[in-house]
């Protein structure tokens, strides 16, 4: 099963909010997932972006792969630093 971690959109109509969740990269967008680790507000000024780093980390490390706009989130987090820094030391 290939995880998946993305964003699920949530919100009102040109009001978007979005969940990060864990889920398989077979279910659609904002169907089925397996967990969710944070929220994302892009509407918000300035946006609001809250990630539970704990979850987050033990994901990647047993091989979830970000979508492109979850990796950009978790770069100025400073979560795939982290990541990378603590798969270096193994």
């Amino acid at each position: 099963m290939a995880v998946r971690i993305r964003l699920k959109r949530m919100g009102a109509h040109k009001a978007p909010f979005y969940r990060l969740v864990v889920s398989d990269s077979r279910s659609p967008r904002d169907g089925r997932f397996i967990e969710e680790i944070g929220y994302y507000n892009p509407v918000a000024q300035p946006a609001v972006v809250n990630i539970d780093e704990e979850k987050a980390m033990k994901w990647l490390q047993t091989g979830a792969q970000p979508s492109d706009t979850v990796r950009s989130l978790f770069s100025k987090q400073g979560l795939m630093k982290k990541f990378h820094e603590q798969k270096l030391q193994k």
